[in-house]
């Protein structure tokens, strides 16, 4: 599949992932209806971004591979899957997803009379105040790390030639789905740079000084899963200039 095509569909997935998932946070979470306590709430925002890659992997996953995120790139990149020379590529191709798609949530948030970007936090992750939890930086830095090494886990597992053929979307939805469920409390759940890249640009303030964090520690945890899912899988890791 042309390089082109490729970094098309991984626009169009982290555009959706951060739609979907940011935009289920933003919108629906806390949503006071007509009917008391109509929101989704937190198992709601966790399926959320679990069904957004699930049907993102079904559309785009024979186009792509559909990363839509620059750690499950980078540990591609190491466990041989993935041209280092298309690093980059897919890398720019998901912030840029990531941005529109928080800028098209940002404009639909904004139509609702008395919506507060800034005060509404716009989904983005945080440690100390900014963390819904007010977890510490090394507990987020810990819980970053671990979850997008095990989701980098599954996804290597998942996609082996060896594991059962057209599974793999589920597994790898249901396990975004389990992240969050665990890591929402603690950093509102990353594990994606683009994913908090996006919405911290809109919102500002905590969440641009603390975006290090979110591309620092799910790219160390990718790069863990990346190399150790090869020796587990007793793989030869062939990586490709």
């Amino acid at each position: 599949m042309p390089l082109s095509k490729r970094l098309a569909a991984e626009f169009f997935g982290t555009f959706w992932l951060v739609l979907g998932g940011c935009g289920s946070a933003v919108l629906a979470a806390s949503f006071a209806g007509p009917v008391h306590g109509l929101g989704i709430g937190f198992l709601g925002v966790a399926l959320a971004f679990g069904l957004t890659v699930l049907t993102m992997a079904f559309a785009i996953g024979h186009i792509s591979g559909c990363h839509l995120n620059p750690a499950v790139s980078v540990g591609l990149t190491v466990a041989g899957r993935l041209p280092v020379r298309d690093l980059v590529p897919y890398i720019v191709a998901q912030v840029i997803g990531a941005i529109v798609g928080a800028f098209v949530l940002s404009v639909i948030a904004s139509g609702k009379p008395g919506f507060d970007l800034v005060a509404s936090g716009f989904a983005t992750n945080g440690y100390g105040d900014h963390s819904p939890g007010h977890y510490s930086m090394m507990a987020a830095f810990v819980c970053e790390t671990v979850m997008t090494a095990f989701f980098l886990f599954v996804i290597l597992g998942s996609t082996d030639q060896r594991a059962p053929a057209g599974l793999a979307p589920i597994a790898i939805g249901l396990c975004l789905t389990l992240i969050h469920l665990i890591s929402i409390p603690v950093t509102n759940t990353s594990v994606n740079p683009a994913r908090s890249t996006g919405p911290a640009l809109f919102e500002g303030g905590a969440a641009i000084d603390q975006l290090w964090l979110f591309w620092v520690a799910p790219i160390i945890g990718a790069i863990i899963a990346g190399v150790i899912y090869p020796l587990v899988a007793g793989q030869q890791r062939n990586a490709q200039a």
